[in-house]
């Protein structure tokens, strides 16, 4: 009797294991999908932000597809990232557009471009909302690049930067040597500073050896990370010259194509969850170090003169002018970007309250 027992029990445990082996999703079955990323990243907020993309993706996916993130210059030096992703090199890349702006400067329009009013949040929301994928899907193949990009994390506006004295007006920034990139180089120049495009871990050195005499990367706790606050006690907040910026996280065409749609999905919503990840994580980082700048480092923090921001608006037009008329695709950008900007922060300029009087009530 007890062997026909243990018999039925071994029958009934097969057909459990074999039942619950067919409902396993088969995307769980197979070996791990591995996507190598380089991040534009050695260090610091950003990296973690590169790692906590792909901390999403491992997890929505269940460890079936696994990012695996390198280091700046791992494989290859930032500037030659995109290249790579399109040879198949690499699997991925994680920058912002304007680190290969050079080869079209309609790049920089899906990352440092001109302000129309807007921030990143609608920034990418005309990318997501508003035709702006689909028109850099036609740069893509444009350029011929083996490519699809992914935009995530609303940067918010960058600093004007550090500088060896306080600015009051524009006229004091013509001839300075300053670190800035993209489109935001051509706006500087033309307000008639001196451009440098340097990587960001070698702003530091480069001030404090004298080959630049001012600077910005992107936000207070990276700039502090980067020891600006020894090489420099004045930082100004607040400037047009890149007023808006995100990540762009870019796949190899190919490899992307042969991802199940699944893993297609996931890439997707994640790039999409980090969207506000980001903004939550980063802008109370942003704000701590900004207090730590000043009461612990004797950092003194200025706005940004609002006449020196009427001079990046008039180089704005000029160079944007300039650019238009030699790229029909620049302008075909440009006038998407306007109409969405018009549209929509003509909606929230007039419903959203004035949040500086709020904040001026409670807390001076």
């Amino acid at each position: 009797m007890s062997n026909v027992l243990n018999r039925r029990r071994f029958l009934r445990g097969s057909a459990v294991a074999g039942a619950a082996a067919l409902a396993t999703p088969a995307i769980a079955q197979n070996a791990p999908t591995t996507l190598k990323m380089q991040a534009a990243w050695g260090g610091g907020i950003f990296l973690e932000n590169a790692q906590s993309f792909a901390a999403r993706v491992n997890e929505m996916s269940g460890g079936s597809l696994v990012i695996e993130v390198l280091s700046v210059d791992a494989v290859v030096k930032t500037s030659q990232m995109q290249d790579a992703v399109h040879r198949g090199v690499l699997d991925a890349a994680h920058y912002v557009s304007a680190y290969w702006y050079g080869k079209s400067k309609a790049a920089s329009l899906f990352g440092t471009g001109p302000c129309f009013g807007w921030s990143s949040q609608e920034m990418l929301g005309w990318i997501y909302a508003g035709g702006g994928q689909e028109l850099f899907d036609e740069l893509m193949s444009n350029l011929r690049l083996n490519v699809v990009s992914f935009f995530n994390s609303p940067m918010p506006a960058q600093p004007l930067g550090w500088f060896q004295q306080e600015i009051t007006d524009a006229s004091q920034m013509q001839g300075l040597k300053y670190r800035t990139v993209g489109l935001a180089a051509d706006v500087l120049l033309e307000m008639g500073m001196s451009v440098v495009q340097l990587p960001g871990g070698e702003i530091q050195p480069a001030m404090k050896s004298g080959l630049i005499d001012a600077a910005e990367f992107n936000n207070p706790t990276s700039d502090r990370d980067f020891g600006m606050q020894d090489v420099s006690k004045f930082y100004h907040l607040a400037s047009y010259h890149q007023s808006q910026e995100c990540f762009e996280v870019t796949i190899n065409k190919d490899k992307f194509n042969a991802l199940s749609p699944e893993h297609q999905a996931i890439i997707r919503n994640a790039s999409m969850a980090e969207n506000s990840g980001f903004y939550w994580g980063n802008t109370k980082r942003y704000a701590d170090d900004l207090v730590k700048l000043q009461e612990q480092d004797g950092v003194s923090v200025f706005r940004t003169p609002d006449s020196v921001m009427a001079a990046q608006l008039e180089a704005w037009d000029v160079v944007t002018k300039r650019i238009a008329d030699e790229d029909p695709f620049f302008a075909k950008v440009m006038e998407s970007q306007m109409a969405y900007a018009k549209n929509v922060m003509g909606y929230l300029n007039l419903n959203q309250p004035n949040y500086q009087q709020a904040y001026k009530h409670y807390f001076g």
